[in-house]
């Protein structure tokens, strides 16, 4: 094993790791939805998905699944809808009211990365996604 040295920038790696972390429940909170209606609603703003594909990203049973979207359907914020290639399936739909929780709770932190990043030179954002590319692919390889 290396040496290991607590330098400021892993320290303010741990710190965007912890804060990042933190940041679904607060929102969830604030958005009165559990942190799995939340999740669900951020992979549906990707595209439909089945239920059972949504169990499987939110690492739930497909009873856990089913549960989460009957709540998100029952907020307004996604809408069960028969799959358009067979029929005999169910596929679920993020709304426009599911789309703008998400996006009004986000927003804020958006806007201040997209200006942080802004700020950056070119070279400096070479930078800095070399590191964040190389810190995610240490993470990930935890989980493989």
């Amino acid at each position: 094993m290396p040496n290991w040295r607590l330098t400021g920038t892993l320290s303010a790696l741990q710190e965007l790791v912890e804060v990042a972390e933190a940041v679904p429940a607060v929102v969830a909170r604030q958005a009165g939805l559990s942190t799995s209606e939340l999740h669900s609603l951020r992979h549906l703003m990707r595209g439909p998905m089945g239920p059972v594909d949504l169990a499987k990203v939110l690492g739930v049973t497909s009873a856990a699944s089913s549960g989460v979207v009957d709540r998100l359907c029952s907020h307004g914020h996604a809408v069960r809808r028969p799959h358009p290639d067979d029929g005999r399936r169910t596929e679920v739909v993020i709304t426009d009211s599911g789309r703008a929780e998400v996006t009004a709770r986000m927003r804020p932190m958006f806007v201040a990365l997209a200006e942080l990043d802004g700020s950056l030179t070119d070279d400096e954002r070479v930078v800095v996604e070399r590191y964040l590319r190389g810190a995610t692919a240490a993470m990930r390889n935890l989980t493989t």
